[in-house]
């Protein structure tokens, strides 16, 4: 028998998770670590620590309105790394890129035509998807331009409520007109994908205000919609309110969760994952990338690279003194830091195939045994017999997860994680 507990235990959207990395002694060497691994079809992730504001559901690494000289001085640092990683990877294309946060559009346009330019001189990168994030403080006609002038193909914005009230209670301060003024410019830049981030499980809400706030988002056609529970984290400004496992919370979520799946499948909207629903129609670019397979190539502060057994980062924090201590030794290293590796976590042979199953089961289509077998040269059910066990209880119908198991995803990624994983998180001082 399957006892997942709470249906909202932790979001599993990498493996391991990131509080299971460790220093590395000695800290190989980048030239190293990516010999003998297929280049050609990467992800690159941008990291842009700055946001206007600090919202109290986040626990991402970024800084809120820091002096205008750290992000001039965070850019030139940023060049000098991406200059010795792309040294270090040689030959190195990149399928698919996103520019992440914190919030990129954060720079002004002048700064993000210059993160542009430093990309495209170190990394080659070329037109193709590409993601940027955005909020409605900054999604301004003038970044909007230089983002479309350089080939974004999807802008994601966090809305996450269009009450007011629901905003403010989720520590969010923003207006209506501020969000609808941003959706305007988005659609008027140009044509990049919209997707549109909304929360359920705010306090206050109910299923009345969350289909306020799903119609109002279904009003700009976003080509893409992703729906995330209310998570309270450790050093948040949240961080004193209700917490996971509260049965009446997990209720309430859950309901909600299920209200808004059904609603836009009814709008046309194909579900890929708990959180992720898209519309489908020509806008999807083809892409080469597979998360299951290929690697990912981190720039800046915050960013995680993926080889296929190593996954490594910098240090990594979320109260507020730590994060600017982060960022202040980030900003102090000499260019030769660059060319090892700091933090991270050696996956074995067979942490390599429980993260192929979890970046697989996770999503809507499932775990292909065929691609297992062609990757690993064995049988799924064979490795993991604990998919009887989803199965017996009715979360999985062969190697996909049913509609109950989609919406215990945040409880059945933690139930499927290794148990040196799961004591590595543990030791984890929350920062």
């Amino acid at each position: 028998m399957v006892n997942l507990g709470s249906p909202y235990q932790g979001y599993l959207y990498a493996y391991p998770h990131k509080t299971a990395y460790r220093p590395l002694d000695p800290r190989p060497r980048l030239a190293d670590v990516w010999a003998g691994e297929d280049t050609a079809k990467l992800f690159l992730y941008v990291h842009v620590p700055y946001c206007e504001m600090r919202c109290g559901f986040c626990n991402l690494f970024t800084r809120a309105n820091p002096p205008h000289e750290q992000v001039t001085a965070y850019l030139a640092q940023l060049g000098r790394q991406a200059a010795r990683v792309a040294a270090a990877i040689p030959g190195a294309r990149f399928a698919r890129a996103a520019i992440g946060g914190g919030t990129p559009t954060y720079l002004t346009a002048p700064e993000l035509a210059e993160l542009f330019d430093l990309l495209q001189r170190t990394t080659g990168l070329e037109r193709g998807p590409l993601s940027v994030e955005t909020s409605p403080a900054t999604a301004t006609p003038d970044r909007l331009a230089v983002l479309n002038e350089r080939g974004a193909s999807r802008i994601s914005i966090g809305v996450q409520s269009f009450l007011d009230a629901e905003a403010h209670a989720a520590g969010r301060p923003q207006h209506r007109a501020e969000v609808d003024r941003a959706l305007d410019a988005i659609r008027a830049a140009g044509p990049a994908a919209l997707n549109i981030d909304l929360i359920y499980g705010i306090p206050g809400q109910n299923r009345a205000t969350w289909d306020e706030s799903l119609s109002a988002a279904l009003r700009w056609r976003p080509e893409e919609l992703y729906l995330y529970p209310l998570y309270v984290r450790p050093m948040t400004g949240l961080g004193r309110r209700a917490t996971p496992g509260d049965p009446d919370w997990d209720a309430q979520r859950l309901e909600l969760y299920r209200h808004a799946a059904e609603r836009l499948r009814t709008e046309g909207y194909e579900q890929l994952s708990m959180r992720q629903f898209r519309r489908p129609g020509n806008h999807e670019a083809v892409d080469e990338y597979s998360c299951q397979d290929d690697g990912m190539v981190g720039l800046g502060c915050g960013a995680r690279s993926y080889t296929t057994d190593l996954h490594y980062s910098f240090d990594y924090a979320v109260g507020v003194r730590h994060v600017r201590g982060i960022l202040a030794d980030y900003l102090a290293r000499p260019a030769a830091d660059f060319d090892v590796a700091e933090v991270g976590f050696a996956l074995d042979a067979a942490e390599q195939r429980r993260r192929w199953l979890l970046k697989s089961l996770l999503r809507a289509e499932g775990a292909d045994p065929a691609a297992y077998a062609a990757r690993f040269g064995a049988g799924l059910d064979d490795d993991f017999p604990a998919l009887a066990r989803l199965r017996d209880a009715g979360y999985a119908e062969g190697h996909r997860l049913t509609a109950d198991g989609l919406a215990h995803s945040d409880a059945i990624g933690p139930w499927l994680v290794s148990e040196g994983v799961r004591k590595a998180m543990a030791g984890h001082v929350t920062r």
